[in-house]
């Protein structure tokens, strides 16, 4: 016996397989959708990660520019107390220096000069008076350069004639004149005095042991 469909097969075929893409569609949509939420939680958790990262890195940049102001405080307060004991060794340095200057300038004024005025600017002294005669500026300046150990390099700014009159009324020629000359500073008097002294003990000869 022969059986005939007579049922539209094809159609039922085309239904079938138009069925079986769009399940096989919803499985790749679905399977995509499920990619995504993973790839999206992945990267949220990175982004995450890296956020904490960046506030970690500005809470530590914040404390270290807390601490670099707290450095440039620190140097500023340094810098400032170097500046008071620099200020003070100073003047403890130079207290006795008008002292010794006067002292100097007693020792190497020769015999015809009178001092008429004296003025210190820092290292370098003023100094006018009246000698009378050149060669006694021309001394004064020799002993202020090669024989005193607080002045050095005296210059001769000024120097003039000009008559006087004396208490008897007479007319003397003499001369007035001004100079500069620099202090030494103490440290380098000290060591310009020690130098002798150690160049001596350095000469010395060395003593002999005695045999025992």
């Amino acid at each position: 016996m022969i059986l005939i469909n007579l049922l539209p097969h094809r159609e039922d075929k085309r239904r079938q397989r138009k069925r079986a893409f769009f399940i096989s569609l919803g499985v790749c949509a679905v399977a995509g959708l499920v990619i995504v939420g993973v790839w999206y939680s992945v990267l949220q958790e990175l982004k995450a990660g890296q956020d904490a990262r960046n506030a970690f890195l500005k809470s530590e940049i914040a404390r270290l520019d807390n601490q670099i102001k707290d450095i440039a405080t620190l140097r500023s307060d340094i810098d400032a107390l170097k500046a008071r004991q620099k200020a003070v060794e100073d003047l403890q340095t130079d207290r006795n220096v008008p002292v010794h200057l006067l002292n100097e300038l007693v020792k190497q004024t020769p015999e015809g000069i009178y001092l008429t005025s004296i003025k210190q600017n820092g290292d370098v002294v003023a100094i006018t008076g009246i000698a009378q005669t050149n060669e006694r500026v021309s001394e004064f300046l020799r002993n202020t350069s090669y024989n005193s150990p607080w002045l050095e390099k005296p210059e001769l700014v000024e120097i003039k004639a000009t008559t006087m009159t004396t208490a008897n009324k007479e007319q003397r020629r003499l001369f007035d004149f001004s100079m500069r000359v620099t202090l030494k500073r103490q440290q380098a008097v000290a060591a310009a005095a020690s130098a002798p002294a150690a160049a001596a003990s350095a000469a010395l000869p060395p003593v002999p042991a005695k045999a025992s």
